[in-house]
């Protein structure tokens, strides 16, 4: 199982669409998890090195180098959301999805 983390301002909508996420991919059989968190537990919850693939939220975007110093030391990859793949509804959770499985 493949896991991805949303890093986004306060974990509320990331939640939602990580849920969403994980259950579209569950759909089509792909063993990929996502779980949220705050851009204030960001760094250290990469430093746990828990996750194959850190997403960092549109809103949440002028944390991403500070946060990729975080990733590197762990090798794992970091990415910018597009706004269009950060929205709960099909087509976004689609993008999302896309998303993840070009960089996990």
């Amino acid at each position: 199982m493949k896991k991805a983390l949303i890093i986004c301002a306060g974990g509320m909508s990331s939640s939602v669409i990580a849920k969403k996420t994980t259950e579209f991919f569950a759909s089509k059989g792909k063993e990929i998890e996502l779980d949220a968190t705050s851009a204030s537990q960001g760094a250290s919850t990469i430093s746990k090195d828990e996750y194959d693939l850190y997403l960092v939220s549109p809103q949440t975007k002028m944390y991403f180098d500070n946060l990729k110093k975080a990733a590197d030391k762990t090798n794992k990859p970091i990415v910018n959301i597009p706004p269009q793949a950060y929205v709960p509804i099909p087509m976004g959770i689609q993008k999302l999805a896309t998303v993840i499985e070009e960089n996990i």
